[in-house]
């Protein structure tokens, strides 16, 4: 006989909204319930950075009621989700599954304990504080991004051998663009794609910027700016790593929330990137 959950999916909605609040997410984004029912019962979650194949069927493979993500499955408009397609097949699989979605995703990045916050933490930093303070209506200690100082001075090598130790392994691994023996005590990041604020005041004031997805052309801008006027290194790791961090931590926090409920951070890598090859490194 199968004991009755003590908990529902209404209670896994209500923990994250205090966690992660909806109204705290950019306007662009979309969080919260993807699929799934309140009054569905709720034994088993399991966390990941993506709803892709992997994470899905790994979710229902362990007869999972949730699959809690960071990204949004649908945040750009679909007009079908037909089984040929690929968010079609995902939800249909999660829907006969009977598993929900949820995702927490920008809302779930500026928050004490969030995506930024824990890349700071687990770097050491010291005094880390929000590049961007959060809003009206954000939690205190909100904001996108962090800034702070190391513990001790590295050199940029020392640095991105550091970030190597902090992230999981990626095909790309820690890309780095400066002298690796420049001096780095004033630590700016974000998690996730951070082109956007190459040119703000902190990170201009920074000795190096962690962040993802940096392109081509605003980091050789960057680059050149700094050569002529000052500003940081830029260091640059896989965005799936970069927010992957922030998984145990959330499964942690809902575990003392929701006790008898299971949480588990999915060991799927979903990072795109299989290999490489003819990568140059330094010194070739």
């Amino acid at each position: 006989m199968v004991q009755e959950a003590a908990w529902k999916l209404a209670d896994l909605r209500r923990v994250a909204q205090e966690f992660w609040p909806e109204e705290t997410a950019e306007g662009w984004d979309r969080v919260g319930l993807v699929t799934g029912r309140d009054d569905q019962p709720l034994r088993r979650v399991l966390l990941a950075v993506d709803a892709v194949a992997a994470t899905v069927d790994e979710a229902v493979a362990w007869d999972a009621d949730a699959l809690l993500t960071h990204h949004p499955l649908l945040l750009r408009g679909v007009h079908t989700i037909a089984e040929d397609t690929g968010k079609g097949a995902l939800l249909a699989r999660l829907i006969r599954g009977e598993c929900a979605l949820l995702a927490a995703h920008t809302n779930a990045d500026a928050p004490a304990g969030g995506v930024s916050d824990v890349i700071a933490e687990r770097l050491g930093l010291v005094g880390a504080e929000p590049l961007v303070p959060g809003g009206p209506g954000a939690l205190p200690g909100a904001g996108i991004g962090r800034v702070g100082q190391l513990p001790a001075p590295l050199t940029l090598a020392e640095f991105a051998a550091h970030v190597a130790g902090v992230m999981p392994r990626t095909v790309q691994g820690v890309r780095v663009a400066g002298d690796p023996g420049r001096g780095v005590e004033r630590v700016a990041l974000l998690g996730g794609a951070g082109d956007s604020l190459l040119d703000h005041p902190l990170v201009r004031g920074a000795d190096v910027y962690l962040t993802s997805d940096l392109r081509h052309h605003p980091a050789q801008d960057a680059l050149e700016l700094a050569a002529a006027a000052g500003g940081p290194a830029l260091v640059d790791v896989a965005h799936w790593a970069s927010e992957s961090l922030w998984l145990e931590g959330a499964a942690e926090r809902l575990a003392e929330r929701l006790p008898g409920a299971e949480f588990r951070v999915s060991g799927i890598r979903t990072d795109p990137w299989t290999f490489a090859v003819g990568a140059e490194t330094a010194g070739d």
